[in-house]
């Protein structure tokens, strides 16, 4: 059992092997696989954007910037918090750039978290989340998240899980793995429960741009004057497809943003230069908003025939997502991870087992529709047809 005052070391050993990468590494020795399992855009990067890296390149900006990112990436962050999501931020102390949006959770809870901490986590859960609430000696408190309900984040089971101990609530809106948004009504009242109970609020937001259905995206920093204890996380991975570039950043109060530079300094310097660059102007572009709007048309397009395809197959009760690219049905009572196991080995396909995501993922699987509809419906025959024979 890891104690409260446990190392890095011993907490690693603590936390299991991820079930994503197991997965992985199973299908890895398997022929002819369809993978429904990587979270990742099958988009290439625009070659517009990669343009601008290569300006960079050719400029000579190949050298460390500053700890907290270079300046005109982080102005134009702050412009494009202004404009899109009602957050007013100071580039120079209210921002940093961070080496993906993975590494900015660690980075943000090392700021605050003391060991034994409690740190809710709506439950199915991104599993960075946990892993970072734990490695910093956190407690993750679960809180469920149903299918038979959209798997919405209810606010009296948040504040039924407020302990003296409590010091941060954890939302992801979009969903990974649900693909399940938060609105705004539930925002303001998870927001009115952190005024009450003085805690901080983090907010995943990296799948902001991928919303379908005529939904919106809501920013919990911008709601009920409570940006001061807000800390927002994004990416360019997801709506750039820039998942190899590594360029996430952080949005929070001015001291939480100085604790987060000290630390990169000594971890990692800072993030790529020239990505950074390439980022910036990728902000600035105009031809980014009408190719991200093409990728999440063509997302929406693939959501509706998966939700379609799986409603189909005896077995499975599937919730129809309303962000991010993917979907999260129910197997009923079997076992996931065995069920995962089987369909990878007897049907070739690739799907994660929903366990891997938190106690209340239990049951469930996850799959990706980041392939063309084509190899979707292949997967989908294949599954279907395992699925009759069990």
């Amino acid at each position: 059992m890891v104690t409260l005052m446990s190392c890095i070391s011993e907490i690693l050993d603590a936390i299991s092997e991820s079930g994503i990468r197991r997965l992985f590494e199973l299908a890895s020795k398997e022929e002819n696989v369809i993978s429904l399992g990587i979270g990742e855009p099958d988009f290439d990067t625009p070659q517009f954007i990669k343009d601008y890296a290569i300006e960079a390149l050719n400029r000579g900006m190949t050298h460390y910037t500053p700890n907290s990112g270079i300046r005109i990436l982080r102005e134009a962050i702050s412009e494009k918090l202004k404009k899109e999501n009602g957050i007013f931020a100071d580039p120079d102390k209210n921002i940093m750039i961070t080496i993906g949006a993975n590494q900015a959770f660690f980075l943000v809870l090392s700021t605050f978290i003391k060991p034994g901490d409690e740190i809710i986590i709506p439950s199915p859960y991104f599993v960075t989340h946990a892993a970072a609430a734990r490695l910093v000696g956190g407690k993750v408190v679960e809180i469920e998240t149903k299918i038979e309900e959209g798997f919405k984040l209810l606010p009296e089971r948040v504040k039924k899980s407020i302990t003296n101990r409590t010091k941060c609530i954890i939302i992801c809106t979009p969903n990974n793995p649900t693909g399940a948004i938060i609105g705004r009504k539930e925002l303001e009242e998870i927001a009115n429960i952190a005024i009450e109970h003085n805690l901080k609020i983090i907010s995943d937001e990296v799948y902001e741009k991928l919303i379908y259905d005529n939904n919106r995206h809501f920013s919990i920093a911008s709601l009920n004057g409570i940006s001061d204890r807000v800390i927002t996380i994004n990416s360019f991975s997801k709506t750039f497809a820039m998942t190899g570039w590594r360029i996430g950043y952080v949005v929070a109060d001015e001291r939480t943003i100085a604790k987060m530079i000290k630390f990169q300094m000594y971890l990692a310097a800072c993030p790529t230069s020239f990505a950074q660059y390439a980022a910036a102007m990728a902000l600035r572009d105009s031809k980014s908003a009408h190719w991200i709007e093409e990728m999440r048309r063509e997302y929406e397009r693939r959501r509706n025939f998966l939700y379609k395809r799986l409603c189909e197959i005896d077995g499975f009760t599937v919730y129809k997502p309303e962000g991010a690219f993917y979907i999260f049905p129910k197997i009923g009572l079997l076992d996931d991870n065995k069920i995962a196991e089987r369909i990878l080995k007897e049907a070739k396909v690739v799907v994660v087992p929903g366990s891997a995501f938190g106690t209340y993922g239990l049951g469930h699987l996850r799959l990706c529709y980041t392939l063309p509809i084509e190899k979707l419906e292949e997967a989908c025959n294949r599954i279907e047809e395992f699925m009759m024979k069990i």
